[in-house]
């Protein structure tokens, strides 16, 4: 039988042996991201999913999947502030400020829970069968939008809090991107090994964009600017970026394995990537069509899920208990 801590020892190890060689540019180079702040979740046990923020009261939420709870924590405090049991698995979470609403949506049972931000209340919850995931709003409609194992979609109008649409797609949607300029949504459908884009105005399929050979697309972020999606997929282990007026991909960038966040930070030009293996990868966009990973620091293993927060500039990465590792959130500044 496997000693508690051994694997956390043995993962150790290797980190400290990468670590020498961690950044392209050579061992002397300071990682780009700085540990700036460790806060305890007390009570949280097993996998954590999906983060959001609310950078004007400091507040991270956080998907405790294992735990079925919502925690939210205070950056400012330090400390986990509030606790919404009663979740059946939640995976993906979403702040609305201009509503100040928190949807959650749950993986065990299809549900998609409306609270409102500041009393924790819940306003209504939403069926949508099994497998409630990711989820993402278009502030121009008040529309939330949920992705769910029936294979869709599910679209409510946040304000009226009515469900008004399901979107049919053919294989479970992960992670999905809305375009703020467009009318359109990437989704990662990762049994099809496919992007498939969406017109959220029509609720029909515009295109399905082929991967080939990669599998496991999960995490996405769109650079709407430059008219670029990046696409992180588990195998091989990769960012893919494609051209979102053709669906080609352009360029691609190896990266840690495992990966479940995926962020873009315009201002820098930096990628931030959240990997379970006990990473994160810095890329940085040269341009459009060239990119390159400058550094891979190590962080904890299953820490694969993060927030990044651009008006604070900062990244939030969960950590998960494992063996002696505690769950804790880190919270990271860039130099």
């Amino acid at each position: 039988m496997r000693k508690p801590g051994a694997w956390i020892a043995a993962w150790t190890l290797v980190t400290a042996v990468l670590g020498a060689n961690s950044s392209g540019a050579g061992a002397q180079e300071k990682a780009p991201l700085e540990l700036t702040k460790t806060i305890p979740l007390e009570g949280c046990q097993g996998k954590i999913d999906h983060l959001a923020a609310d950078p004007a009261t400091h507040r991270v939420f956080i998907a405790a999947s294992g735990s079925n709870a919502v925690l939210v924590v205070d950056l400012e405090q330090g400390k986990v502030i509030r606790r919404l049991d009663g979740q059946a698995e939640p995976q993906g979470v979403i702040y609305i400020p201009e509503l100040k609403r928190l949807a959650v949506a749950n993986g065990k049972d299809g549900s998609c829970r409306i609270y409102d931000a500041d009393s924790y209340k819940e306003l209504k919850s939403f069926d949508f069968k099994d497998d409630g995931d990711d989820v993402g709003y278009d502030p121009r409609t008040k529309r939330l939008y949920v992705s769910h194992e029936a294979g869709g979609l599910g679209v409510v109008d946040l304000e009226k809090l009515e469900k008004v649409q399901d979107i049919k797609l053919d294989a479970h949607p992960e992670a999905f991107q809305l375009e703020k300029e467009g009318k359109r949504i990437f989704v990662n459908v990762p049994d099809s090994k496919e992007v498939v884009v969406v017109d959220r105005e029509q609720g029909t399929v515009l295109a399905k964009w082929s991967l080939g050979k990669l599998e496991a697309n999960f995490a996405m972020a769109l650079d709407e600017a430059h008219h670029r999606l990046l696409v992180a997929c588990r195998k091989p282990s990769k960012v893919i970026v494609l051209d979102t007026d053709s669906g080609k991909i352009v360029a691609d960038v190896s990266c840690s394995k495992d990966t479940d966040d995926l962020y873009l930070d315009a201002s820098s030009h930096r990628i931030y990537v959240s990997s379970g293996e006990g990473f994160i990868d810095t890329l940085e966009q040269k341009d459009a069509d060239h990119y390159r990973r400058v550094y891979c620091q190590s962080s904890a293993p299953g820490a694969r899920t993060s927030v990044f927060i651009p008006e604070q500039g900062l990244l939030v990465l969960a950590v998960p208990q494992r063996d002696a590792q505690k769950a804790e959130l880190r919270v990271y500044k860039p130099r």
